[in-house]
């Protein structure tokens, strides 16, 4: 194979110099040669290995032809073609269906004719992408070749089945044999360094289409239909996707664009929920009770820290009181109740939408036709007996070594575990301590014309610095965990893709279901639970006192916590998925601005884009799998969530979209019968929504009391009031308790600081260990249910 110094000048050119057989993909390297700084052994080897690899290539029947890069006279790009032989032999062993004849069976339009004008207005005109040519369809056998419907050679495999057949075969091929143990694959060459890149090419510039009037610029036509912020309201060109990118990327944006679709109808609701809540907040009985001067400002509450901590007049939690009566509503249990209907419906509509998707592209039997992946067929040196098939089968590994394995991983993964544990002990310490210096350094008493005071209590600053703080702990525990829960199921070596997705799928989202969650569970079953009672709190770890709530409980902290982790997490992953990548290619191309006028052609092109990576599709699913849960294990606490959801996944689609057409290199095209891990992942979430907004209802907040004082203690025989009402709720719920009681390592410094001479304070009853308290019926009550 010799390098030719030119090319046809063309820039959008897909073909080798002749013109004639097609680029099928595109391999680049540095020659060592021309390097600045020439170590000799290691450029040597290089050279060898690369050279060794290529040979076996070109014996395995591929062709190849070097093109020197135009910009950088270093680069070497290096065309690879497929001939139709080497097509056939590996459609035939990769059971790739191929056509067999055109489908003539006519398919029942069900849409409502009424509705097609608005449906129209929605989607691509069919003059512009036209629809696919539907087929019959069959595994390839070369011994059949007269029954498939081949009228042109050329194009009987499109471009992203030959992609997919040339890296089969790249990454099989060995490049080295050391002490009987193959090296082998494009994968390991690239990240050796021997090659740079490897990749499929686009078939035109994404903002105008191919000088070639043979191509079908679909490129082109995605950016401009899918990708551009003026087609936002149009439905996803899905077969163009799968068409182009394969069927693996087609499920994805098909399963996200019904997601986005569903969370139409929750996010209608939690709205309508949330203007419940906040114009019903001036009619709030008990927060009227809070912020009124003459009930609220004479309550005096017992210090919620040792000696430090004053006491405090209840009034100055009245900001936060108002802001709880928006969220804190009728209108959250109907919305919670709702939720819990929504996301089975969800999950039921997906899956049927999922099996017509099957049909429609024809992966209903793709897990008979999916191969090992090389790097498990490299280490399959141990022969066994199929138990089943009772014939011999060649493994990587013994049942005790893989037991072994098993075990190795799953320490690994408990391991992580355990440290994102310690990392939310870490937070729960934190908070212990500065709520300490805030109680100390804040205004004790409430001055409503003072904005500080008006908003900033020791309560809301602790709960805003520590969400903070925790969600840079989970983006940095997260990022590093990625590459660990990688190296971890390479260690278990998955037979198939599949496979491997599926095993490292479990493992990322065990670990960030813990990263992301615990904290919030935390605020929503534990916090303020088990703190005893003034005089004889309960501490952790022997030293720090347990934090309590609010008087009105821990739902409005749940709220901050889910919006500065949902709103910090989405800006992060706009700034890693549009930025980043855009600030690097800019870089790239001013680093090969030379002042030639010089024609690039599309490898160099597509070179100096961004790689998208194997696994690139993966964090795609797993940022919006996290959202999922956001959205609807604790939506009680927030019925704006599935609102900013829906936002963030219209934008995210068309950014998705945006950055595959022009800010990366083309994947190769994978096929994909279903979303995988995910689809049980959904599902065991839409579970523990059910439980855990039942729960948040019942314990975190407190619609329950409320209800029960309503109709029942407000009343005789246990209230003073004639008609049902909420007046006298606030000091119902709040336990008396005597100062003379407090020991001496649990009392104020200064206990009163000008608030005046009181005998007793008041507390939220959370434990009737003992009875120190002078209680009602209603403390009574609160006593049983917590």
């Amino acid at each position: 194979m010799g390098t030719s110094e030119e090319f046809n000048g063309k820039c959008d050119s897909l073909f080798f110099n002749d013109g004639q057989r097609r680029i099928d993909f595109v391999l680049v390297y540095e020659d060592e040669s021309r390097r600045e700084t020439n170590k000799k052994g290691i450029n040597e080897k290089q050279r060898k290995k690369r050279r060794a690899y290529e040979s076996n290539l070109i014996c395995d029947g591929l062709e190849l032809e070097a093109t020197r890069s135009v910009m950088d006279d270093k680069l070497v790009f290096v065309k690879i073609h497929a001939p139709w032989e080497v097509l056939c032999t590996y459609a035939e062993i990769m059971h790739i269906k191929l056509p067999l004849k055109p489908n003539d069976l006519k398919t029942r339009d069900f849409a409502f004719t009424h509705f097609n004008w608005f449906t129209r207005f929605l989607q691509v005109k069919e003059s512009i992408i036209k629809p696919e040519q539907e087929f019959f369809t069959a595994p390839f056998e070369k011994n059949r070749m007269n029954d498939f419907y081949i009228q042109d050679r050329d194009t009987f495999f499109n471009p992203a089945t030959r992609s997919r057949i040339v890296y089969f075969i790249l990454s099989r091929v060995k490049y080295q044999v050391t002490d009987k143990v193959k090296k082998f694959g494009i994968s390991k060459l690239v990240s050796s360094g021997i090659y740079k890149a490897a990749f499929p090419l686009h078939d035109c510039n994404f903002n105008h289409p191919s000088e070639d009037p043979s191509c079908p610029s679909e490129r082109y036509l995605l950016y401009r239909e899918w990708a551009h912020p003026r087609s936002i309201y149009k439905k996803q060109p899905l077969d163009l996707i799968r068409k182009y990118y394969g069927e693996k990327i087609g499920i994805y944006f098909a399963w996200l664009g019904y997601y986005t679709k569903m969370l139409l109808l929750a996010a209608v609701v939690g709205v309508a929920c949330f203007l419940y809540g906040y114009l019903n907040q001036n009619n709030c009985t008990w927060s009227k009770e809070v912020c009124n001067p003459d009930i609220g400002g004479k309550i005096i509450m017992c210090p919620q820290c040792d000696r430090l901590c004053p006491f405090w007049q209840l009034n100055i939690t009245c900001e936060s009181s108002k802001k709880l009566c928006i969220f804190d509503s009728f209108g959250t249990l109907v919305f919670a109740v709702f939720m819990g209907i929504w996301v089975t419906l969800f999950l039921e509509f997906w899956k049927r939408r999922q099996a017509e998707l099957e049909y429609e592209w024809d992966t209903v039997e793709l897990q008979q036709e999916e191969q090992p992946r090389p790097e498990y067929e490299a280490r399959c040196t141990h022969v066994v007996i199929n138990e089943i098939t009772q014939e011999e089968e060649r493994v990587p590994f013994t049942t005790w070594g893989k037991c072994i394995r098993i075990t190795l991983c799953a320490s690994a993964v408990f391991f992580w575990i355990l440290l994102i544990i310690a990392s939310v002990i870490g937070i729960i310490v934190y908070r212990l301590s500065v709520f300490i210096v805030f109680s100390a350094n804040l205004p004790k008493t409430f001055n409503a014309t003072d904005p500080i005071q008006k908003y900033l209590t020791p309560q809301t600053a602790t709960s805003i610095t520590a969400s903070i703080i925790s969600f840079i702990i989970i983006m940095i525990l997260s990022t590093i965990y990625e590459k660990v829960a990688v190296m971890i199921t390479n260690f278990e070596l998955p037979r198939t893709q599949t496979d491997y997705e599926n095993s490292l799928t479990m493992k990322m989202f065990l670990f960030q279901f813990v990263n992301y969650y615990s904290s919030c569970f935390y605020i929503a079953f534990f916090k303020g639970k088990f703190v005893g009672y003034p005089g004889d709190p309960v501490y952790w770890l022997g030293k720090y006192r347990n934090e309590e709530c609010d008087p009105g409980g821990c739902l409005l902290e749940l709220t901050t916590q889910l919006i500065i982790i949902m709103g910090g997490k989405a800006i992060w992953n706009n700034i890693q998925e549009v930025l980043l990548p855009w600030v690097m290619n800019l870089i790239g191309r001013c680093r090969t601005v030379s002042g030639t006028e010089k024609t690039t052609p599309r490898w160099e092109q597509d070179y100096h884009l961004q790689p998208m990576g194997r696994l690139g599709l993966f964090y795609e699913y797993l940022e919006m799998i996290i959202q999922f849960g956001f959205v609807t294990l604790f939506v009680a606490s927030f019925p704006l969530a599935p609102l900013l959801a829906l936002v963030n996944n219209i934008l995210e689609i068309r950014v998705d979209a945006w950055k595959m057409t022009t800010q990366y290199r083309r994947m190769v095209p994978e096929k994909a019968q279903d979303i995988g891990a995910w689809q049980p992942i959904m599902q065991g979430i839409a579970i523990l929504a059910v439980v855990t907004n039942a729960m948040i209802i019942a314990f975190t907040s407190d619609m329950i009391p409320r209800l029960v004082y309503y109709w029942s203690f407000s009343v005789p025989p246990y209230g003073d009031h004639t008609d049902f009402t909420m007046e006298g709720y606030i000091n119902n719920t709040l336990s008396y308790f005597n100062i003379a009681d407090f020991k001496n390592k649990t009392r104020a410094g200064n206990p009163y600081s000008g608030l005046g001479n009181y005998t007793t304070c008041r507390q939220v009853l959370f434990t009737c260990l003992k009875m120190h308290f002078k209680g009602t019926v209603m403390n009574a009550f609160l006593c049983i249910i917590n």
